[in-house]
């Protein structure tokens, strides 16, 4: 059961946009809009980093593989469905949430985004080198922390509300 439950009503029209967009307003974002203000930055962000360099199965990959790293089961069954949707396998999704991939500059990226999770964003220079390395720029480095502050937001919001899940279920 949910501990925080869905916005009543839609005072800001921020839900019939989600709507619009997603074509359906997931749980998660209808819990968030007990905040207007909360839900419209979250959104805000989230637009924001789709014009960024990063391509779009790179950004889902970094979201499942930072739900994965915060035990957020919302969030590893939205983006493994929604993953699956873009084309990844079975076998990579696995792979992405142990921050793998077959492609070396993705595969730096996943390992670089687990490590500013599990460090808090303390990561070793040689870390950082190996990176880089792997041809991450810098360019590439703020939107991957970008996007770990972003899902991060998703994934504890997720584990102080409980919104009941509306995907297939993938346990973290």
């Amino acid at each position: 059961m949910p501990r925080i439950p869905l916005a009543e009503g839609d005072p800001h029209g921020v839900l019939a946009q989600t709507q619009a967009q997603l074509g359906r307003v997931p749980n998660l974002y209808g819990t968030l809009a007990n905040s207007p203000a909360a839900l419209q930055g979250y959104l805000a962000m989230r637009d924001a980093l789709t014009r960024g360099v990063l391509r779009a199965r790179i950004r889902e990959q970094l979201a499942l593989l930072v739900a994965q790293e915060n035990a957020c089961t919302y969030c590893v069954s939205a983006h493994t469905l929604r993953g699956s949707k873009m084309g990844l396998t079975d076998e990579q999704l696995a792979e992405t949430r142990d921050a793998a991939d077959d492609d070396p500059h993705t595969g730096a990226v996943l390992r670089i985004a687990r490590e500013i999770v599990r460090t808090r964003g303390r990561v070793a220079d040689d870390g950082l080198a190996a990176a880089r390395a792997a041809g991450v720029t810098d360019a590439e480095l703020a939107e991957i922390t970008a996007h770990v502050a972003l899902n991060t937001l998703s994934n504890y919001f997720n584990h102080l509300a409980e919104p009941r899940l509306d995907f297939p279920e993938v346990q973290a």
